[in-house]
């Protein structure tokens, strides 16, 4: 017999992330935030391999970044129109979580599914963030797989990649709603 948490229920039907740009100071302590990785690494893992990390960016080192996003981002000769967007994350943010995307070699687990679990990570950081009253958002763009970034920056392995750059912090005003998918146009049925 199900055991429905009906406030569960209502929090994540009604869930929205936060815009990147509007997160503001104060953003959780390290306690707060130690807590809030421990519901991530609760996502499924199939085999526990823990094919995911956590580096945790302070508002220090993601200005450290900002500069290396920004030289990086020419360097890759991107639309310069974009750069803005892609590059604000650091030179704005307040703390961000790189969930990095580390695949344990296995035959017995593609590294797919280990890949979607690191996805999975990012969701339940952001749904945590979220439900803890924090306003959040995962990002990732170009820096989240240039591998001389990936490297210089984060000091990840050759075969890493940021899943999700998750960012959080304080929601100034009520954050607005936006269109939502048309669940039954994108739900097939199978008998």
């Amino acid at each position: 017999m199900p055991d429905p948490k009906p406030e569960v229920l209502a929090f994540l039907k009604t869930r929205r992330s936060t815009p990147a740009k509007a997160l503001r100071a104060p953003v959780p302590n390290r306690e707060e935030l130690e807590a809030l990785l421990e519901i991530a690494a609760r996502s499924p893992d199939h085999k526990k391999l823990e094919p995911w990390r956590f580096v945790v960016l302070s508002e220090t080192a993601l200005r450290r970044l900002a500069p290396m996003a920004k030289s990086r981002y020419e360097a890759l000769d991107l639309p310069e129109e974009k750069s803005e967007k892609t590059c604000s994350q650091f030179f704005d943010g307040n703390l961000a979580v790189a969930v990095v995307s580390s695949p344990v070699e296995r035959d017995d687990v593609p590294e797919v599914e280990q890949t979607l679990s690191a996805g999975a990570v990012c969701l339940a950081l952001l749904n945590g963030a979220l439900a803890a009253g924090w306003g959040a958002n995962w990002l990732s763009g170009p820096m989240a797989f240039d591998r001389v970034f990936l490297a210089e920056g984060l000091g990840l392995g050759p075969n890493e990649f940021v899943a999700g750059f998750i960012h959080i912090g304080t929601t100034p005003a009520p954050t607005p709603e936006r269109p939502r998918p048309d669940v039954a146009a994108l739900t097939n049925w199978l008998d």
